[in-house]
């Protein structure tokens, strides 16, 4: 990214040069950003085709099976098998389907995953749109995948999709509270809606003094809130225990239902995307984002964008863990959990920050 960001002059003059002084300018512009969104975008949905493959082999090693092990060595082609196999399926629209909104649905799901990677930092000055209401930008675009789940319920004119779609909507409302409070606590402790800001905030403090800059990230002071914008994380992205809108043993597959081909696939990268965006943003608002556990070596020889993946691995891990683990809840007790409890607790805790902040002895706190 920053070969890209450094592009030599002589490009844009011979871009000038071809085009003309304006159109040549903004012509290399375009080209470097579309340069910028590809170099984060390819990686990105390889990391879905392969977040697919390790679901399957960690789930099977906790399980005590062996998970895909035929296509290619050790079983490293499924992903791509898979990937052609949705590829050459037909898509059927169904008779009374609305086609337009059935068609756009899927792109509509998975839009918003992508685009919410703008303002992503990976590293110290490493980030696409590095934009001051980051944060806003983030609970905006996270807000709009539901209407691609809306839209498909919908249009596909069956009882199935419809319900999955009211159950999605209903589950989104009521977790999304709870992640946007969550996040003013945040807010409050690092004083930036800017995410590399509030990365550096965390990496500052009495225990980043010493080496320890772990016991200055935000899991410790917040730890009520990370628990909670994680486990909301989970109900966002409708993964297990909370999967009810694709409740296979009531509803089948819920708004999918009536999708084939590349259309379901689209949803499919939805749903993976936004995992490992949700492991993403518990990784920068609570564990550090780049930044070693430990300031001092060998820690330190890991590169920033290296201490970001690994967290980010563990992180989404914990997704396909709670998979193995857990039986899918109630409907009643998924709401009961959003209103009565973690929207409380979210309440509870901005006040107490809010008073701590004003003592002397908020010495986690590192924007202080």
């Amino acid at each position: 990214m920053e070969f890209i960001n450094s592009l030599p002059q002589w490009a844009l003059e011979l871009s000038r040069g071809w085009f003309g002084p304006a159109w040549g300018g903004y012509l290399f512009t375009t080209f470097k950003t579309l340069l910028l969104i590809v170099s984060v975008v390819a990686p990105l949905l390889i990391g879905v085709a392969y977040l697919t493959l390790w679901e399957r082999k960690l789930i099977g090693w906790m399980q005590i099976r062996i998970g895909p092990n035929r296509v290619g060595p050790l079983g490293l082609l499924q992903p791509i098998a898979d990937g052609l196999k949705l590829f050459v399926k037909e898509i059927i629209v169904p008779t009374g389907a609305n086609r337009v909104l059935f068609i756009i649905a899927p792109i509509t799901a998975l839009a918003p995953a992508l685009a919410a990677w703008a303002v992503i930092p990976f590293a110290p000055e490493v980030v696409l749109a590095d934009i001051n209401a980051g944060l806003l930008y983030l609970l905006a675009m996270t807000s709009l995948g539901i209407y691609g789940v809306i839209v498909a319920g919908w249009a596909s004119n069956s009882k199935y999709a419809f319900l999955g779609a009211m159950r999605s909507a209903a589950q989104i409302v009521a977790y999304e509270i709870a992640m946007g409070f969550a996040l003013v606590v945040v807010l409050m402790v690092s004083g930036s809606l800017n995410l590399s800001d509030i990365v550096n905030a965390q990496n500052r403090g009495v225990f980043a003094g010493t080496g320890l800059n772990f016991l200055s990230w935000n899991w410790l002071p917040l730890f009520p809130m990370l628990l909670v914008y994680f486990i909301s994380g989970v109900a966002e992205t409708n993964r297990s225990p909370f999967d009810v809108v694709e409740g296979e043993s009531e509803i089948i597959a819920g708004h999918m239902i009536e999708y084939s081909g590349m259309a379901f696939a689209l949803f499919f990268m939805a749903e993976y995307a936004n995992m490992i965006l949700i492991a993403t943003l518990t990784t920068i608002l609570f564990f550090g984002g780049w930044a070693s556990p430990f300031d001092f070596a060998p820690f330190t020889w890991i590169p920033p964008i290296g201490w970001l993946l690994i967290k980010m691995f563990f992180v989404v891990s914990m997704f396909l863990w709670f998979r193995a683990t857990f039986p899918r809840y109630r409907y009643d007790q998924i709401m009961r959990l959003g209103w009565k409890v973690f929207i409380p607790l979210t309440l509870v805790w901005i006040a107490f920050i809010g008073i701590w902040m004003q003592t002397p002895f908020n010495v986690f706190l590192g924007a202080q």
